[in-house]
């Protein structure tokens, strides 16, 4: 159950309108790492959560904070648009003034789709997906793309940053980077808590039978390419973070096994064939089968 209450979590007002800006902001909006995939994302790992506590309600908290997030964007987003000129951005006055928006670098479909509000996209207009989301059933999986998310969520943020001098827009991406930093560092501790806790522990998932692994290639680092200074870090020797084996450093592979022949399909699906004629021979000998019936 959700209820609204109609004031924003932080400040979200321009200084003036910027369409083309409008534009930019809506990466971190619809964007993969966006808001709207973050608050998504939480939220389906929380309704597929299968044990009560302390980690199933971090997720609802924190799912519900980020709806308030795609808010505060899709609010921001709409005020940048409310008073940008129709199809006619700063230095890009055409005569043809949707040709004019093109070049100006404006979404022309937050005015003639969302009638100068924000959309569910990302800065190229592409819509957000379902797919962007991970929520496996697995915490300790989960919380290790949920720290991702919000480690690329900050980033983009960080360098819409620098794209604008409008104070009002950094006052509110100030605060998105504020909560950023707390959100990566509370999914890591979430993660460090659920294997200290031994509910879950590397690697994920834990409980599937080690010993079905091929395990003399579980440690190895296998150097496929002709840089060799990989070779110097903590992957390629002494022991592994899950405690159970030890790095070893390998140039190329370890194993191999003979390339199996070529595969065969039906004729019928009409792939460059080493039999000529393939279909026709198939259907003559059915047609002699029902003959002699």
């Amino acid at each position: 159950m959700f209820f609204h209450k109609q004031e924003l979590q932080f400040k979200a007002t321009p200084e003036k309108p910027d369409a083309v800006y409008a534009r930019k902001l809506q990466e971190v909006l619809g964007g993969q790492y966006g808001e709207i995939t973050v608050a998504m994302q939480y939220g389906f790992q929380a309704w597929n959560s299968h044990i009560p506590g302390k980690y199933r309600d971090l997720l609802y908290g924190i799912g519900a904070e980020e709806m308030g997030h795609v808010e505060m964007l899709a609010i921001m987003i709409a005020q940048l648009l409310e008073k940008a000129p129709l199809g006619i951005t700063e230095d890009a006055v055409q005569n043809d003034p949707t040709v004019a928006a093109v070049v100006g670098g404006m979404d022309v479909q937050q005015a003639i789709v969302a009638g100068a509000g924000a959309r569910p996209v990302d800065s190229n207009g592409n819509p957000w997906q379902g797919s962007y989301i991970t929520a496996s059933g697995n915490l300790l999986a989960d919380f290790t793309a949920n720290a991702n998310a919000e480690m690329q969520g900050r980033l983009q943020v960080a360098r819409l940053y620098h794209m604008t001098d409008d104070h009002g827009v950094r006052d509110m991406l100030s605060f998105l980077l504020a909560r950023d930093t707390m959100h990566q560092n509370q999914w890591l501790a979430a993660a460090k808590e659920l294997q200290a806790e031994g509910a879950e522990s590397l690697p994920v998932p834990s409980n599937f039978p080690i010993k079905k692994e091929e395990r003399t290639v579980s440690y190895q680092y296998l150097n496929f390419s002709d840089g060799n200074t990989a070779s110097e870090g903590s992957w390629a020797s002494g022991p592994t973070p899950d405690g159970l084996g030890e790095f070893s450093y390998h140039d190329g592979p370890t194993t191999s096994a003979p390339m199996p022949p070529p595969t065969r399909v039906d004729a019928r699906y009409y792939g460059t064939t080493d039999l000529p004629n393939a279909v026709e021979k198939m259907a003559g000998s059915v047609q002699d089968k029902l003959h002699k019936e």
